[in-house]
């Protein structure tokens, strides 16, 4: 709808009234989460030959070619564990174990069943660019592929129960994890215990995870505490190191600072499809909506503007709009704030926790897109 609306401190306006996140508390049809589960639009178009290594690691330029033969190993009819469907692309599989093995400074190992890639690195490497170029490379149809961060798959299960998400994505070809999170231990067990049942059905596997940003090398998160943690699941993955600089901070210019609500709300309603919310009442709305819900929150955003930015006040709470901010990240949805920067979001004791990882990347996430947004505020 349009009408003459009062911007605080100007003269009425005649534009679109703005969106509202509190306003909506979207249903979504179990299918749709499956549905769902492809690399989302900012990595439509990423392939492998898209990727640009960086000339000073060589360990970029050779991850894309183990990857790129990895994906070729997939083809051919889905394998089961013990099934009698899965010959051929054992077979291919096994070829790529055998010859990468070297590529890995190890003799390779000879396990039952699919074969899983880690890729081990630090943060802003291009991981997850090189996740969703697997994704794109393996030749099976979109419905035979799944696509999903470590949080989708938990919630996926939250929402499908844990037999019909093992159900559901048994017959798939292949499960790419994004940023697995060992943070939560129940939450670890559960998954792993899930891959165990796809790696059972021939499922082949593929998963990455953070570090904290300026840390590499110093505490690092590693393939060794991945393989640790997934336990019985370790055989599976070959570790694939990928070092490097974080790409956000190549040359990008530092974040801008906070808006006043004026210059926010202003915006809001000179920007089609924006979204206007006080803050604290989308951290309140969060609370309503289960996480897995999160990503049709944001349908249809074309820029969030959120007045009263302020510390979030607890650990449950923080980790609700983190997973917000994955989602408007992974649409490239810009964010416009005013009150407090984003890196004061979460406290010292939140930073130094176990969740760190976590709200370093959101922090790392909602500074992008807040330089994504600096083209909504008039000049």
């Amino acid at each position: 709808m349009s009408s003459s609306h009062a911007v605080p401190g100007s003269s009425p306006i005649a534009e679109t009234a703005p969106l509202s996140l509190c306003a909506r508390e979207p249903h979504v049809p179990a299918d749709r989460l499956v549905a769902e589960m492809v690399p989302p639009p900012r990595f439509d178009s990423v392939r492998f030959d898209t990727y640009v290594p960086d000339p000073d690691q060589p360990s970029q330029t050779e991850a894309v070619g183990v990857l790129s033969d990895f994906a070729a190993g997939l083809g051919g009819a889905h394998a089961s564990g013990s099934g009698k469907s899965g010959g051929a692309r054992s077979a291919s599989l096994e070829g790529w174990w055998r010859a990468t093995g070297g590529r890995f400074g190890r003799k390779a190992a000879q396990p039952s069943g699919p074969r899983g890639v880690y890729l081990d690195g630090g943060y802003g490497v291009g991981k997850t660019h090189l996740l969703a170029s697997l994704w794109h490379a393996t030749p099976a149809a979109p419905s035979l592929k799944a696509f999903g961060t470590f949080v989708e798959l938990t919630n996926l299960v939250g929402a499908l129960g844990f037999q019909q998400t093992v159900r559901t994505l048994s017959g798939h070809r292949l499960l790419c994890i994004d940023e697995f999170e060992l943070d939560d231990p129940g939450d670890t067990v559960l998954v792993s215990s899930l891959l165990s049942r796809l790696v059972e059905a021939g499922v082949a596997l593929a998963a990455t995870s953070n570090t904290l940003p300026g840390k590499l090398g110093e505490g690092r998160f590693a393939a060794a505490d991945f393989l640790r943690e997934i336990q019985g699941l370790s055989a599976h993955f070959r570790p694939l190191r990928i070092d490097g600089e974080d790409y956000r901070h190549r040359g990008l210019p530092e974040a801008p600072p906070p808006y006043s609500d004026e210059q926010v709300t202003r915006a809001a309603y000179a920007t089609d499809g924006a979204s206007l919310d006080g803050f604290p009442a989308l951290l309140d709305h969060l609370a309503r909506v289960h996480p897995s819900r999160y990503g049709a929150l944001t349908d249809g955003l074309r820029a969030v503007c959120l007045t009263e930015v302020r510390p979030v006040p607890d650990q449950s709470t923080a980790l609700r709009l983190v997973v917000l901010a994955d989602r408007l990240y992974d649409r490239e949805v810009p964010v416009l704030a005013s009150g407090l920067p984003f890196d004061r979001l979460f406290s010292e004791e939140m930073l130094n926790g176990g969740y760190r990882k976590k709200y370093f990347r959101a922090i790392s996430r909602l500074t992008a897109l807040a330089r994504d947004a600096k083209g909504l505020v008039a000049q």
